[in-house]
């Protein structure tokens, strides 16, 4: 059995308007150099439609479908996170699990018997704190 935990909608939102501020600059640039060179408006036109649609797309990805932690029945995996030390390990090598915070952000940390850890800001989660942390548990204590 696998559980995945999306990312929370507020990342989502700020990823999206960083988007929104790359397409702006993009079309700024675009209309800049097809009036330099005298190009036809379709050309912006196509930047803009083609740059909405990859907006639409990824942000209904990362709403929908992407995922940053998955728990397995072997092991977890973390994604999209900076500093999150070690992305991947069994069960079987996390030695204890913590919680603290880490840059004023509530964090889990997985620290693993080779002496690496995992750190996981739950701020960044679209789910409870306290029930993401039961069901890791829940994990680590099946698996002693």
């Amino acid at each position: 059995m696998s559980s995945d935990y999306r990312l929370a909608p507020h990342i989502a939102a700020r990823l999206l308007g960083i988007g929104l501020v790359v397409l702006g600059l993009l079309v700024a640039v675009a209309t800049a150099v097809i009036v330099l060179f005298a190009w036809t408006i379709w050309i912006l036109a196509v930047v803009v439609v083609g740059g909405i649609l990859v907006l639409l797309v990824g942000g209904s990805w990362l709403s929908r479908k992407a995922w940053v932690v998955r728990l397995t029945d072997d092991g977890y995996q973390v994604r999209f996170v900076r500093g999150v030390g070690v992305p991947r390990a069994r069960w079987a090598d996390v030695e204890e699990l913590v919680t603290d915070t880490v840059a004023g952000s509530p964090c889990l940390i997985l620290r693993l018997r080779a002496g690496e850890a995992t750190t996981i800001p739950v701020e960044v989660l679209a789910t409870d704190r306290e029930q993401f942390v039961r069901e890791v548990g829940a994990h680590l204590t099946g698996r002693r």
